[in-house]
């Protein structure tokens, strides 16, 4: 069970508020690591037929480590570690510098991770103003300011909707096109095409890309050939596997 810190939320029109991300975190409360993770996207499933909805928070990457040693912290034969959070269960992806895929993706339950009562720190961001004209979009990068976007996407046969905010890392744009372009990443991408059993392995990682409020693009981490010629010579995880879906897209700023 999480245990949710909130603040008071500026909610957007027909939406839930936009995470003040700067100050999004999980904490942990095991008392041999309370480690507190950031977090850097919000994935919410929701299953009309059923009613449920359910939030994945997915949490910055980090490097696999000796906690706490005396030296050598790092471990040598080093990875990505990334968990993503949500229903009492913990998503672990452990990249390593080749494939393995009895490493990379791994499920447990909350309690087992670092302690049975994780708090989440959620605040909502106080500001939250739509930027639904490229006038403003341009305005609000040039500002400076902190900016959220929202994906929906859907599956028409499984019925099922994911909503996958982040903040926007990097914001193009073209003064002479009149045109912006989101790049921005990692977050957790769900498959809706099925339901999963636990639902928390739908989940890959991605970035995505939009310049436009109704499609976004998808590249997927996915193992990947490494080529000599036509002779393949390794297989590494590596972001390679795009698609592009029809989509919502909002743009936000929080100030």
């Amino acid at each position: 069970m999480l245990t949710g810190v909130t603040a008071a939320r500026a909610v957007p029109p027909g939406g839930e508020p936009c995470l003040d991300y700067s100050r999004s975190f999980l904490c942990n409360t095991a008392e041999f690591n309370s480690v507190r993770m950031w977090i850097e996207s919000r994935t919410t499933i929701i299953d009309p037929r059923s009613g449920t909805r359910t939030v994945y928070h997915q949490g910055a990457s980090c490097k696999s480590e000796h906690t706490f040693a005396e030296k050598e912290l790092f471990h040598r034969d080093n990875y990505d570690f990334l968990p993503v959070f949500g229903d009492g269960k913990v998503l672990v992806f452990r990249r390593h510098h080749n494939q393995r895929a009895d490493r990379y993706r791994s499920i447990r339950k909350m309690a087992e991770m670092w302690g049975d009562h994780p708090v989440l720190h959620t605040p909502a961001a106080k500001v939250c103003t739509e930027l639904d004209t490229w006038e403003k979009i341009r305005d609000a990068t040039a500002a400076g300011v902190p900016i959220v976007t929202r994906t929906e996407i859907r599956d028409p046969a499984t019925g099922l909707v994911a909503i996958i905010e982040c903040p926007c890392k990097t914001m193009n744009i073209s003064r002479p096109k009149r045109m912006y372009q989101v790049d921005t990443g990692p977050v957790a991408f769900p498959d809706l095409s099925r339901r999963y059993e636990p639902e928390i392995n739908c989940l890959s990682l991605a970035y995505l890309a939009f310049n436009a409020p109704h499609f976004t693009d998808f590249v997927i981490e996915v193992p990947t050939p490494i080529l000599e010629g036509e002779r393949e010579v390794a297989t590494v995880l590596h972001y390679s596997r795009i698609v592009s879906l029809p989509a919502a897209n909002r743009i936000f700023a929080l100030g």
